[in-house]
């Protein structure tokens, strides 16, 4: 279960282009948060606590306790040259709503992986994340993927994956895959044909430019080195 966050924050009395970027200047991150049928309150949190909490890897899967309303971050907005918190979106949940949040998955095993071991085979992740529903009192940190036993050629779906008691896939109507090992890349007859040419041309173009005589002028300049002297 993903730990429970904490971030004190203050009302926002004015709202605006202007007052927020007076409020960045000053430190503070613009935020607001809505949901549950309640008007949407803005407040500013403190930057160094807001970035303590996204350092942490898992705060937009986290319940994050806003002066004591229970929310779940939803978006996070960053400026596109600093990388620094610009804004943050919470929405308001009560202790047992039903929430989707987005779960990082982590391989484990993969030595005991035959395919990837013996066979230098690649595991080609399509899914670095899955959507679950879950109570927002139960919300896992992380998604655990085993890899023991599996070949080259084997697919992990969804229905192959064992999710913590009461959560769902959000995409229920498929059973999309989420990782698969493939063949190591290896290069082709052609391409090593490819190379050996483009090697050997490369060659002969240095060597030519070696072997072309360039006579010195006898003008005593610099250019001695690089103008070819007319004959009679």
């Amino acid at each position: 279960m993903s730990d429970q966050l904490t971030l004190a924050a203050e009302t926002r009395d004015r709202v605006g282009k202007g007052a927020s970027r007076a409020l960045r200047r000053d430190g503070r991150v613009p935020a607001v948060i809505y949901g549950l049928n309640k008007e949407p309150t803005s407040v500013h949190l403190e930057e160094k606590a807001l970035m303590k909490a996204l350092m942490t890897g898992h705060f937009m899967n986290s319940v994050v306790m806003v002066n004591g309303v229970r929310t779940l971050p939803k978006d996070v907005s960053f400026h596109p040259v600093s990388d620094r918190p610009i804004h943050v979106d919470f929405l308001r949940i009560g202790e047992h709503s039903t929430v989707t949040v987005a779960v990082p998955i982590v391989f484990t095993d993969e030595d005991d992986a035959p395919g990837i071991k013996k066979g230098k085979g690649v595991l080609n992740i399509t899914r670095h994340e899955i959507e679950l529903v879950v109570d927002a009192s139960d919300i896992p940190s992380e998604i655990s993927i085993s890899l023991t036993g599996m070949e080259i050629g084997d697919s992990i779906h969804i229905s192959d994956v064992t999710l913590p008691k009461g959560a769902t896939p959000a995409i229920d109507d498929r059973d999309f895959a989420i990782a698969t090992i493939v063949p190591p890349t290896v290069p082709t007859v052609e391409d090593e044909e490819l190379e050996a040419e483009v090697a050997e041309a490369q060659a002969a173009e240095a060597a030519a430019e070696e072997e072309t005589p360039v006579e010195p002028n006898d003008d005593n300049n610099d250019d001695d080195k690089i103008t070819p002297q007319k004959k009679d």
